[in-house]
């Protein structure tokens, strides 16, 4: 168990793998004909049995989630109620907040059943995703390999797009006031020079040593969104100045917004994995729901008094829309800029995670220039998402695009085809009604993908002509 122990501190993702070369889940409660029931398990509880190198506190975790939902998606959320209406974007904005707040405790709550079922004690999302095809219907079992290589891709790509958009939300907004105070420059150059300090934050290995940088980001993003509130709610029109439901045509770009927004699965998962009392995530009262009420309720006050204010002027950032020449406008400005490059430094967490824990660990694991490698995987990540943003700096239609394309699979579709595979066939409930919903679920979020990615990269190809 000594290997075991000295793999988990370098990575969940590698131990898991070694735990199943070793017959790890030779203790799985699983039939060929899969009848595995969640409730015919061992007595196993595998939040007993993590091995978290450095996990964090209860606090720590809601802080993690707070910033790792409270970035730029929520200062587009005015741009976002511009194409879908105030009322349908207040009410919308709830109703995908629920449904993204479940869908996230179906994936957790899988998770915890996959790990009591194989004596396992801790797993990641794609790790989950395999196991629950190998073991759920026959029809399923041969898309199990590629199940996990499919959401590793999925959340790579979707945390090197928020890591692009942050990219182009700081630079952009330190251009504002550079070209304000002292002379135009071109954005790109402003993304060269902020290149070495994300960098350096990148380095930085482990949550626990970043949960002081969330802590102050969250506190001045908090007091910024109080700025933003006081600059908005100065001589606001009233609803009958603007549209209460949008053109449904584009319904889809307010979708992949909100989904962007509200969704931080990666982060999520990453720090459930990593909390010292796990049991605490869930429930009425849980870490995720508060964080989640919290964020889905500031959304839609934001996105609904951003709207009324600005109307269909507003840009994908509030700080875009307001005049330079304040210094309340100045100061909220600063403010969002410093926090955003702060919440990177997490963002950018994930990906490296499993791009190294998952791909890169074993060929370098007896090499003594292991941390060297890591190092250098580090920096490449970011030059990457560098290179992306100085290649389509268009942050509203990034935001959705990213939200539509890779959250309406992460949040909505995969836990539940999670779900299914776990309780397959004889825990769906009466009249299989988990079947049904699930199903609906995933229906909805493939429509979303479609619709919302269709919709994106048309308006992204419309914007360059």
């Amino acid at each position: 168990m000594g290997t075991q122990k000295e793999t988990q501190e370098e990575g969940v993702n590698l131990q898991l793998m070694e735990d199943k070369e070793k017959g790890g889940y030779k203790n799985s409660v699983h039939h060929e004909d899969g009848e595995g029931s969640p409730l015919n398990t061992e007595d196993y509880d595998p939040h007993m049995h993590r091995n978290v190198p450095h996990p964090t506190t209860n606090i720590e975790t809601l802080i993690h989630i707070l910033k790792g939902s409270l970035g730029t998606g929520i200062l587009a959320m005015p741009e976002a109620f511009a194409n879908s209406g105030y009322v349908s974007g207040f009410i919308n904005t709830l109703i995908i907040g629920a449904l993204c707040t479940y869908c996230l405790h179906i994936l957790v709550r899988t998770q915890y059943i996959i790990c009591k079922r194989n004596r396992l004690p801790i797993l990641t999302f794609p790790a989950s995703m395999q196991i629950a095809l190998e073991q759920g219907p026959k029809s399923l079992r041969p898309y199990a390999r590629a199940s996990a290589l499919i959401v590793d891709t999925f959340l790579i790509i979707y945390q090197l797009g928020i890591c692009c958009v942050y990219i182009v939300f700081v630079a952009t907004n330190i251009k504002q006031l550079v070209d304000y105070y002292w002379m135009e420059l071109d954005v790109k150059i402003h993304m060269l020079i902020i290149l070495m300090p994300l960098i350096g934050l990148n380095c930085i290995r482990n949550l626990k040593l970043l949960a002081p940088f969330s802590s102050f980001a969250n506190v001045i993003t908090f007091v910024g969104l109080g700025l933003i509130l006081t600059y908005i709610l100065d001589d606001i029109p009233g609803p009958s100045a603007r549209d209460a439901i949008g053109p449904i045509g584009k319904f889809p770009l307010f979708f992949g917004t909100v989904l962007f927004a509200l969704e931080a699965v990666g982060v999520v998962i990453a720090v459930e994995n990593n909390m010292k009392t796990p049991k605490n995530f869930g429930g009425y009262f849980g870490v995720l729901n508060i964080g989640m009420f919290v964020i889905t309720i500031l959304y839609a006050i934001i996105g609904f008094l951003g709207y009324l204010k600005f109307g269909n002027d507003a840009k994908g950032s509030i700080t875009l829309n307001i005049s330079q020449t304040d210094i309340t406008a100045q100061a909220i400005t600063i403010i969002f800029a410093v926090a955003i490059f702060i919440s990177y430094g997490l963002q950018c967490y994930v990906p490296v995670e499993i791009i190294w824990n998952q791909y890169l660990l074993k060929r370098f694991e007896n090499s003594p220039k292991k941390l060297m490698w890591e190092f250098i995987t580090r920096i490449v990540v970011v030059i990457i998402t560098f290179l992306l943003a100085v290649a389509i700096p268009r942050l509203g239609l990034f935001i959705s695009l990213f939200g539509a394309l890779c959250l309406s699979a992460l949040g909505l579709a995969f836990p539940c085809i999670m779900e299914i595979c776990v309780l397959w066939p004889n825990d769906l409930g009466p009249w299989r009604y988990v079947l049904i919903r699930d199903i609906l679920l995933i229906v909805f979020g493939v429509i979303g993908l479609v619709a919302g990615t269709y919709t994106s990269v048309r308006d992204i190809i419309l914007s360059f002509m």
